[in-house]
């Protein structure tokens, strides 16, 4: 067998094994997740000063607490743009014009939902949502990290399953860096058809992809299939995008100005 051949069934072993390792053991990968020490304080301090927390205000200024959520949502990277989550916390999402219904990155969304100090005030924090559902969120994104350590493409993968039942439509995907790249990579897409119009972009993927087939979880799981050794035979490195930049449609929704606000925000 020639060395670039063992190469490739090492690759594709790497993908494959850490995601059924991780799939097939989920349970008891969590429970490992949530007896871990640090872990453990971490989400006993949560829970302990999360009753104390009634605004958006005091949530991001108690660092300890807010980097715990950021965490649970995936949204680590963008722990230093407090000035902005505190926007997106107060806003909501019932207002059409609220900053998490303007991002395109969902994740923004289901924070301002679950956490949504607009609607329900000093009690928002008292839902079991922002208790033992921001507690479960966060082991979940630490065992998608843990399995990013050993592959990217198990993390992807792990991430597709959980959020592929929550796409409306392509342009969720188009929204969502690493759905996209699942995506992508599944149909052999060029990853610069993302300088191709919006509308060019989402009739590729409409032409390849039925939609409702997202809603189909053995048809999830084919699609990742297909994906683990396509991913580890190309070779990539995890799909990294800088977060301000890949928060904005390209509808123009945002004017430059308060792209240029937000980006400031860092200062904070």
């Amino acid at each position: 067998m020639q060395m670039n051949s063992i190469r490739e069934i090492k690759a594709v072993m790497q993908a494959v094994s850490t995601y059924k390792l991780f799939a097939a053991n989920s349970e008891r990968a969590l429970s490992d997740i949530a007896n871990r020490p640090q872990v453990s304080r971490e989400t006993e301090n949560y829970l302990a000063r999360i009753d104390n927390i009634s605004s958006a205000e005091e949530l991001v200024s108690d660092t300890r607490v807010f980097n715990y959520v950021m965490r649970a949502y995936g949204l680590e990277e963008m722990s230093y743009a407090k000035a902005m989550v505190r926007r997106v916390l107060e806003g909501g999402i019932d207002d059409d014009k609220a900053l998490a219904n303007q991002l395109t990155d969902s994740r923004f969304k289901q924070l301002a939902t679950d956490f949504n100090f607009a609607r329900y005030g000093e009690t928002t924090t008292t839902f079991e949502r922002t208790r033992t559902g921001v507690v479960d969120k966060y082991y979940q994104q630490t065992m998608e990290i843990d399995a990013g350590e050993r592959s990217d493409g198990a993390r992807l993968a792990m991430y597709f399953k959980r959020k592929a039942g929550e796409v409306e439509n392509t342009y969720s995907i188009l929204a969502d860096p690493a759905l996209l790249k699942v995506v992508q990579t599944v149909f052999q897409l060029p990853a610069e058809m993302s300088y191709l119009d919006i509308e060019k972009q989402a009739e590729m993927i409409n032409k390849r992809l039925d939609i409702e087939d997202l809603s189909d979880p053995e048809k999830i799981d084919k699609l990742i299939s297909r994906f683990l050794p396509l991913w580890d035979i190309s070779g990539e490195e995890a799909v990294s995008v800088p977060p301000l930049v890949t928060l904005f449609s390209n509808t123009n929704t945002l004017s430059v100005d308060l792209l240029t606000s937000i980006q400031n925000m860092k200062k904070f």
